[in-house]
């Protein structure tokens, strides 16, 4: 039996790409924390900048179950570790196009590294 992996709606992944900060939580008790939200294909992914053992990334390593703030709005997402060459560059691809301004090309070139690109995360509702 192949299990259906749930999608976010269209009208969520159109808010969703059009955030600039997302508030994401692993697990219950880890903290929520701003990250920077990509959309490709219709799809949620995420990035870590620090790879820190008590990080977001690593929480949800551990524990894929947690959630995401969409304005006032708490959903609980499950975390997918993203393996695809493929969809690794497209994701770094729509980072310099989204966050395109000054201020974010520092930010831009250092999700861009293999490193970073590595903690590469897809995030489907619950």
């Amino acid at each position: 039996m192949t299990s259906v992996r749930q999608r976010f709606s269209a009208a969520d992944i159109r808010i969703l790409d059009g955030l600039k900060i997302l508030g994401v939580r692993a697990g219950t008790t880890h903290r929520h924390t701003g990250v920077w939200p990509i959309v490709v294909e219709g799809r949620l992914f995420v990035r870590s900048w620090n790879d820190k053992p008590t990080g977001w990334y690593r929480a949800f390593l551990a524990e894929p179950c947690g959630s995401i703030t969409m304005g006032k709005q708490e959903r609980s997402v499950r975390a997918l570790h993203v393996r695809s060459a493929r969809l690794i560059h497209a994701v770094t691809a729509a980072y310099a196009a989204k966050y395109d301004t000054k201020a974010s090309e520092k930010w831009v070139r250092g999700f861009a590294e293999p490193v970073r690109e590595a903690t590469t995360l897809e995030l489907v509702p619950e």
